[in-house]
Formats: C-alpha cells, sequence, structure tokens
C-alpha cells in the first residue's frame, strides 16, 4: 500500500481559518497561548495512534494541514483583528454571491484577498522547524500503534491537535468500515453509496477513505475528487417515478441520454418484483433497440454488456420490510434482499438466456451480511452499501511522550514503537 503522498493542495485547506484557531478546541489554543506568553520552547514529541486495529486514512490530509499551518502569528492581536474582518468579508461575499451581484462580488474579493494578504505576512512559517513521521494512508495499525508522529517545539503546531485528530479519525473510520465490507465481499466490486447519508463537506474525504479501504466505485464526483476519477451512478427511483412508474422507459430514457462510458444499472424493485420487472424492462429494451418482436428464441444477450444500447446490470433493492414477490414467506428472514431471491433471480435470468446480466444488491448491507452471503455461495455480482460503512467510530489519540528527549507521558501512553514510521518530506 506504500506509495507517494497527496500534493497537500488536493485538499483545500481552509489556512486562514486553521491559523486562526477557528477549527481548533480552546484548551488547545490556550495552551499554546500559555507557552508563547511564558516564552517556553519545550522540545516536544507527539504520539498519535488509533483506540483500535484500523485502517488508517487521513495522514497526508494531516500532513498538509502540518505544512501550511505550522507556525505563529508575530503579532496575535492584530491577526485575530484581520481575522475578525475576514469572516465579515466572507459573508458579505456569501451574500453577494446568492444575489448574483458581480460588482459587489468583485469589490468584497478583493478586500477579502487584502486582509488574507495582511494576515500572511504576519505569519511565520516553521514547517521546517518540525519532523514528521507518519505511515501512509491505506495502512493497517494495531491498537495504540503510533501512526504518526510530531517532534519540535509544540508552540508552532500545539494549537492544531483538533484539527489533525479529526481528519485522521473520519477518514479512518470511513476506510476502516469499507475494508471490512471489501474482504468480506471476496473480490467482489463494493459500490459506495454513503454520500446521500451525510453532509456533502465530507464527501471528498469518506470517498477518497473508500478508495484507500478498497472500494473503487463511488457515486459523487466530490467522493472521488482527490484522485480524479467521476462518480458512478445507477437508474434512480426517481427516474422511474417520473415516468409513471415505468422501469421500462427510464432504462430506454437512461441508455437514450447518458453517455455511453456509464454502465446502465437498472434498478428493478418498483413494484417489489425484481423478477418480473427485470423481464419486462428487458424485453421492453430488447424491442426499443432491436427494432424487433419479443420471442422466447430471441437472443436477449444482445443487448447485454458495457455500452450504450447495452444493459450492464440491474440492482435489487428491496426495503427491509417487504418481502418480493417471489420469496416464500417463511420468516423475517424472507424480507428485503435475501438469498432466496438472488438465486431464483438468477436462475429465471439464466433460463432466458441472460447468464451475463450483473445482479447488484443493496439495502441494509452490511459485513455481517455480505460475509453470509458469500458462505452461501448467492450468485451477486455487485454490493452496494450506505449508510453502514458509517456507523464505524475509531477514535484517535495524540498524546506528549517526551520532553527535550526524556520520556514524559500520561501513565499508560509511553512512546511506542515507532520503525514502521517514515520521515515525512514535503
Amino acid at each position: 500500500m506504500r506509495g507517494e503522498r497527496l500534493d497537500p493542495r488536493v485538499f483545500k485547506v481552509p489556512i486562514d481559518r486553521i491559523r486562526a484557531g477557528y477549527y481548533s478546541d480552546k484548551y488547545f489554543t490556550r495552551y499554546t497561548e500559555v507557552l508563547k506568553k511564558d516564552n517556553y520552547h519545550p522540545r516536544v514529541l507527539y504520539q498519535f495512534f488509533p483506540r483500535k486495529d484500523a485502517v488508517i486514512v487521513g495522514i497526508d490530509e494531516a500532513l498538509a494541514i502540518l505544512k501550511l499551518c505550522t507556525g505563529y502569528f508575530k503579532d496575535e492581536d492584530k491577526a485575530q483583528s484581520l481575522f475578525g474582518e475576514l469572516l465579515v468579508a466572507e459573508r458579505d461575499l456569501q451574500n453577494a454571491v446568492f444575489d448574483m451581484n458581480r460588482e459587489n462580488i468583485e469589490k468584497i474579493n478583493r478586500r477579502r484577498w487584502d486582509l488574507r494578504e495582511s494576515m500572511n505576512a504576519l505569519w511565520v512559517d516553521k514547517f521546517s522547524e518540525i519532523e514528521v513521521k507518519a505511515i501512509y494512508d491505506g495502512e493497517e495499525a494495531k491498537d495504540m500503534e503510533p501512526i504518526m508522529t510530531i517532534e519540535g517545539d509544540p508552540i508552532y503546531f500545539g494549537y492544531l491537535e483538533t484539527v489533525l485528530l479529526g481528519v485522521i479519525a473520519r477518514g479512518t473510520s470511513s476506510a476502516t468500515a469499507v475494508r471490512r465490507v471489501v474482504n468480506a465481499a471476496n473480490g467482489k466490486q463494493i459500490l459506495y453509496f454513503s454520500a446521500r447519508f451525510d453532509h456533502y463537506w465530507v464527501q471528498a474525504t469518506d470517498g477518497y477513505a473508500a478508495f484507500k479501504g478498497g472500494a473503487d466505485v463511488v457515486s459523487t464526483d466530490a467522493n472521488a475528487d482527490y484522485w480524479g476519477e467521476k462518480g458512478m451512478g445507477t437508474v434512480p427511483h426517481a427516474l422511474i417515478a417520473a415516468y409513471h412508474g415505468s422501469t421500462s422507459m427510464a432504462a430506454i430514457k437512461f441508455d437514450e441520454h447518458v453517455p455511453a462510458y456509464v454502465n446502465r444499472i437498472i434498478l428493478v424493485d418498483w413494484d417489489n418484483d425484481v423478477i418480473g420487472t427485470t423481464k419486462r424492462m428487458m424485453i421492453d429494451f430488447y424491442e426499443h433497440i432491436t427494432g424487433k418482436k419479443y420471442s422466447p428464441s430471441a437472443n436477449l444477450d444482445s443487448v447485454i454488456g458495457v455500452g450504450k444500447g447495452k444493459i450492464w446490470g440491474v440492482r435489487f433493492d428491496t426495503s427491509g420490510t417487504l418481502r418480493d414477490a417471489s420469496v416464500t414467506p417463511i420468516n423475517e428472514n424472507s424480507l428485503g434482499v435475501c438469498p432466496e431471491l438472488v438465486w431464483k433471480a438468477r436462475q429465471e435470468f439464466d433460463r432466458m438466456g441472460m447468464n451475463n446480466l450483473k445482479i447488484v444488491v443493496s439495502g441494509g448491507f452490511n459485513a455481517e451480511k455480505i460475509s453470509l452471503f458469500e458462505k452461501l455461495k448467492v450468485p451477486v455480482d455487485s454490493y452496494g452499501i450506505g449508510s453502514s460503512l458509517l456507523r464505524e467510530k475509531i477514535d484517535i489519540t495524540a498524546d506528549i511522550v517526551e520532553v527535550d528527549g526524556k520520556p514524559c507521558a500520561k501513565v499508560g501512553r509511553q512512546k511506542g514503537n515507532l520503525l514502521r514510521l517514515e520521515r515525512v518530506n514535503l
């Protein structure tokens, strides 16, 4: 998993706000304030570690923050005054953009940049005076195992602890959850569909974490921002609804208007009959594309595959409170997308000559449910995972473990084994 670190510019770090302590817990800004006013400059070793076994992601973003925000303002009071003005200017800019007032936008933008330049002129960059060592995004670490260290004068970087811990905790939580489902899926494709379950500000972080965790298909362009790809989507229920509940019409129009490089994956649970809906949709699609009337001897496989005029797969997303029309009612295991549903569908599709039609399942899937499907060898081609991936929570902790080269740590937090860590050069 080791390789090149991401360019710090990828992360769009809000430099002014972080330098001003806007996102920092007050006890961290006051901690560095005390040291600064006391003119006390110890050299400390900070150690970062996860609170359970995890796939670590967020290191590169933390390094970008350190690169841009390690240092101090030589006139803190003036800098904070300028920052207050900057916040006002940014709110004014937001209002001007909302009103689409170009004259005001240009005027406020000039004022905003003047304030930023004035703040930057007060900034004393000290990144070159600290030493950072870390593992790489995507690597696994054990509970309490060091994943990053920072050594230097805490006045320069101590106030960043909140932000550094947060970006690593978020990325690590998402990556660890994704890695669990990837491992459970035994090499089958994982579609990362979690964007709709959280604030849009975290999509880029979560998508990159999912990528490092092993999911290379994400649902929004923002999810794929850090590695420069695009989001992928299936036909949604909303499009089917817009065409008066016709899955066939939604599939035909989707194929007609969406670029050819997009795989056509059609949701088929609208009528709670995924087998019947798939058969009707594929017959209608075949007749539309070929201009021929369908008969049992027709080659439906001719309209299955990649590209325009073909259906790549169908997606089963039956609600966990419903039982599909083809499933035998036994107990709660008959609800939602269950093994019986997929087995029956695969058999019927193959009987009709649709052997190459892929089956994507979603709706309530997590690592445990995927493991069950794989144990039973259910003929699934891809798993779509959503909100379950956001339930994993892994805390990241940082402690000082040395001061001026001598051990100095809270009980139970002594210096760990740092041999895995590589010195960072940005």
